[in-house]
């Protein structure tokens, strides 16, 4: 079996109130025929341009020919090294893709000018860039494109060669990449960026690095079959009940990789999950967990654990109250998305639209075309300045004062959200962090690199129920990057993005901490000892 799950606990208990009815109404058929009245009058405008995923595998597998031939072009003029420019949907996909099939693929989901530097200088003459945007107009790709051209003209190459362009049709990107000779390949403009793991968003960058995108896409065929009829066994209907129909709602589900094959599944159904259901004060959180992380083991009520496992087991072995789920990638990947409608039926909610997301990318754009003055800390401690709202730091003069304000504002309910906008690469150290505070706490804490998480969890942060408190880590560029023909720099572009969200958590009363370190290589030790005090 392609895809397995068994439920037990209040999940169970959901499960058998509430598939019955999902099956009586029709729910799995109607959205494989593409019934955009599923989720109500107010959403029925978006729905019906956002259902092309359900045939998705159908679709794509015409493009699976082309991506070959490229890629084995590619390889006979020596270029052997795929970095991907995208954000959101347009990398995370990719990037589980890859890292299961255990094929290379240089993700650059990012603006930190030394993460960028870093691309940039990692085999330039046998690169080739896969520049990945879904609106054709999303500034960290379109600044990636920007640098990548400058470097493959310096370097004698010429980009029309080197680069690949993954957009909707009729997108600007499109547009502008056709008129200057590239080579474009167009997603189906009826799939959401967070439901295009199965379309040229997830494939081409996969394959051009090397992966069997044919058997990606065979394994999630062979559980479409399932996904499609109204039958108590459709394992969308079970996952779909059990994340969103818990009574009360356990409106944390934290996602554990136990033994599955799988590498970075959790990343990817974050996104999917937190853009998708996070709005009008409703939703359920993805918390990326490890097996022995502090919240698997704590008990709490507001938390649904799943489990992903190597092989279904019995029920009677399953840990009590928790989801196991076992299956190939491709499975997994729609599976998850046929129950994340579900789940955004069952919360009363678009499933399809990300309101809040553009609120951050506005404050942004403000900020690079107004470029104030930094706003001035309120103290500084050692190389660390520390900012933040009122309730937070309002009257204190130290580092663990501040942490523990933060800290202490946590609700009953809540959570606790740590955004690095820093190199990821160069300071992986930051993300036992996550444990640390949550072990502290005992509440559930979620890790973003910053600003990729600005497109997968920052809907929710502002559009999901009002009990969030955020810890903002921000660096200080030892080297900055130009950006061609455009006013400011990667260095500029980054800090944009974090001021730019802190003032949007803050205007939706948020408390907020940012920490901007000086010498994060050094401030980095300090503030996990900080935290484990």
């Amino acid at each position: 079996m392609s895809f397995d799950i068994t439920v037990s606990g209040a999940a169970a208990e959901a499960v058998d109130r509430i598939v019955p009815q999902l099956v009586s109404d029709l729910v799995a058929s109607r959205i494989t025929a593409q019934d955009p009245s599923l989720w109500g009058a107010a959403a029925e405008d978006e729905a019906s341009k956002r259902l092309g995923w359900t045939e998705a595998v159908v679709v794509s597998e015409g493009l699976v020919g082309d991506i070959i031939a490229l890629r084995d072009h590619l390889r006979s003029v020596g270029v052997n090294h795929i970095v991907l420019g995208g954000m959101g949907g347009s990398s995370l996909a990719p990037e589980v893709i890859t890292r299961t099939a255990g094929v290379p693929l240089t993700v650059l989901d990012a603006t930190d000018p030394s993460q960028v530097l870093s691309a940039l200088r990692d085999r330039l003459a046998t690169t080739a860039v896969v520049i990945s945007s879904k609106s054709g107009s999303t500034v960290e790709t379109d600044s990636q494109k920007r640098v990548y051209e400058k470097a493959f003209r310096d370097a004698g190459i010429d980009p029309t060669d080197r680069i690949v362009i993954v957009t909707d049709p009729g997108s600007p990107l499109d547009q502008a990449a056709r008129a200057d000779g590239y080579r474009v390949f167009n997603a189906d403009p009826a799939v959401g960026g967070r439901y295009s793991a199965l379309t040229a968003f997830g494939l081409v960058p996969s394959g051009l690095a090397g992966v069997d995108i044919a058997a990606l896409l065979d394994e999630a065929s062979s559980v479409a079959g399932r996904l499609a009829v109204d039958r108590p066994d459709n394992p969308g209907l079970i996952l779909g009940a059990a994340m969103a129909g818990t009574r009360p709602l356990r409106d944390k589900l934290a996602i554990v990789p136990d033994g599955t094959y799988i590498v970075g599944f959790a990343d990817w159904a974050e996104q999917l999950i937190a853009e998708s259901t996070g709005k009008e004060g409703r939703g359920v959180l993805p918390v990326v967990l490890g097996k022995d992380s502090p919240e698997v083991s704590l008990g709490l009520p507001d938390v649904q654990i799943v489990r992903l496992v190597e092989s279904a087991r019995e029920t009677e072995e399953v840990i009590e109250g928790e989801i196991e789920i076992s299956g190939t990638l491709g499975a997994q990947l729609l599976v998850w998305e046929y129950a994340v409608v579900i789940a955004g039926r069952l919360l009363g909610i678009n499933p399809f639209d990300q309101p809040d997301v553009e609120s951050a990318k506005i404050a942004t754009r403000g900020l690079l075309d107004d470029r104030p003055e930094p706003t001035a800390p309120v103290f500084s401690e050692g190389t660390i300045e520390v900012r933040g709202t009122a309730d937070v730091v309002a009257g204190e003069q130290t580092l663990d004062a501040v942490i523990d304000r933060l800290l202490a504002s946590v609700p009953e309910n809540g959570y606790i959200s740590i955004q690095a906008y820093l190199d990821r690469h160069a300071h992986p150290r930051l993300e036992r962090l996550r444990d640390r505070i949550a072990a502290r706490t005992k509440r559930p804490v979620t890790f973003g690199w910053g600003p990729r998480f600005l497109h997968s969890t920052g809907q929710f942060h502002k559009g999901g129920p009002a009990v969030g408190v955020f810890l903002q880590l921000v660096g200080t560029a030892s080297e900055d990057l130009e950006i061609p023909e455009r006013p400011f720099t990667f260095g500029q572009l980054i800090q944009a993005q974090a001021a730019g969200d802190a003032s949007v958590l803050a205007e939706h009363g948020r408390p907020v901490l940012t920490l901007t370190l000086g010498e994060p290589v050094a401030d980095v030790p300090r503030l996990l000892e900080t935290i484990s005090q």
